[in-house]
């Protein structure tokens, strides 16, 4: 670290954004990194905002008002077992070739999907800094963990979620003084957009269902997708559902949806195949409970006072904020109790200590302003 960049010009600061949900995380920092006197923004949309199937997201982007300066195609979306891997290799290519081209100085990733490991592995390999928004979480129930861990170690500054976030990373060998808790930027949109309500189809009550793949076979994924639905409606929930990710086995999951849908009746049933970040918010808060492995069911829902039911392994090791996460097993019986409890406990009173104040995005553009280039 340092007292600044180069002098004479603007850092050049990268964002890579691969997925909506990542997106929306990022959002905050973005506009501020654009706000900031001493960086320039450069926008890099890669792999899943760009297939249509799953909401051309990129369109989002936009209309937010931000320049795209690159497309990196990856993924297909097709569900193929060497699409993940395939689109690995394009998002290494396509991004180290812009980063060159626009003489990136800082790039900034998040989390632990393949987007942000190709963007990674692009930057490190043409000479560029790196920056780790997320790094130190833990969520050993999908192999994206593995990533994440990977990224720590290639990344020269980390911006963590949480205080034992950045313990973690500390751990793992990483100087002090380059790893920084600023809090989960997911909720910087709640101090900033209070959420309205949702105005759903059916006043009653309702859940909002997110659920992933997370790299096992489409029949297992679509099997697990279709008790989750049958628990929902045995609760008496009408049903707001967001599309998966393109993770291997979604294709079971939009299975599993599209069954559901055909067969409910009376509007019980709403599917989008995404929300914008507002919109996002505003079910999440209008939900009764958000059922389904979303990462944004543990952090964003208890700022919301939204229960979660946590089905399955794959958010299994990331930090609890309070009483808000009802974590259960797969099956209809065990997720069907877990809504049961959740319904018990709704509303519940936002609480953000653990993962920040809202403020996360403006400490980061601070930070990469601060960090020395040569």
């Amino acid at each position: 670290m340092g007292t600044g960049v180069r002098r004479g010009r603007r850092a050049r600061v990268a964002v890579v954004t691969g997925s909506r949900a990542e997106y929306g995380l990022l959002r905050s920092s973005m506009l501020a990194i654009r706000r900031h006197p001493s960086l320039r923004l450069q926008t890099v949309v890669v792999g899943m905002h760009l297939v249509r199937r799953f909401g051309h997201t990129v369109d989002r982007i936009l209309a937010d008002g931000f320049r795209v300066d690159a497309r990196v195609k990856m993924q297909r979306g097709d569900d193929n077992v060497l699409d993940q891997a395939r689109g690995l290799s394009k998002g290494i290519a396509g991004m180290a070739a812009f980063f060159v081209a626009a003489k990136t100085d800082l790039v900034v990733v998040l989390g632990d999907r393949i987007e942000a490991m190709a963007g990674a592995l692009a930057a490190v390999t043409t000479g560029r800094r790196l920056a780790h928004v997320h790094g130190g979480d833990v969520a050993p129930g999908d192999f994206d963990d593995a990533l994440r861990h990977s990224i720590t170690k290639l990344a020269d500054v980390h911006l963590t979620a949480t205080r034992q976030a950045r313990a973690r990373v500390i751990a793992m060998g990483e100087p002090a003084a380059c790893v920084h808790w600023v809090g989960a930027p997911g909720l910087d949109d709640f101090r900033k957009r209070p959420a309205r309500p949702w105005k759903a189809k059916r006043r009653s009550g309702r859940a909002l269902i997110v659920q992933h793949a997370f790299g096992r076979s489409p029949d297992r994924e679509r099997r697990t997708m279709t008790a989750l639905l049958q628990a929902v409606e045995r609760c008496g929930l009408a049903r707001t559902i967001v599309y998966p990710n393109t993770d291997r086995g979604h294709a079971g999951i939009l299975d599993a949806i599209e069954e559901h849908r055909q067969r409910s009746k009376n509007g019980s049933v709403e599917v989008v195949r995404s929300l914008d970040r507002g919109d996002y918010l505003r079910v999440l808060v209008a939900a009764d409970v958000l059922v389904g492995n979303s990462s944004s069911g543990i952090i964003e829902a208890a700022a919301a006072g939204t229960p979660t039911v946590n089905v399955g392994n794959r958010q299994r090791g990331r930090e609890r904020n309070g009483h808000s996460v009802i974590d259960v097993g797969e099956s209809f019986d065990a997720v069907q109790k877990g809504i049961r409890e959740a319904l018990r406990a709704r509303p519940l009173r936002p609480r953000t200590t653990i993962y920040g104040d809202g403020r996360a995005g403006p400490r980061i553009a601070s930070i990469l302003a601060r960090l020395r280039l040569d």
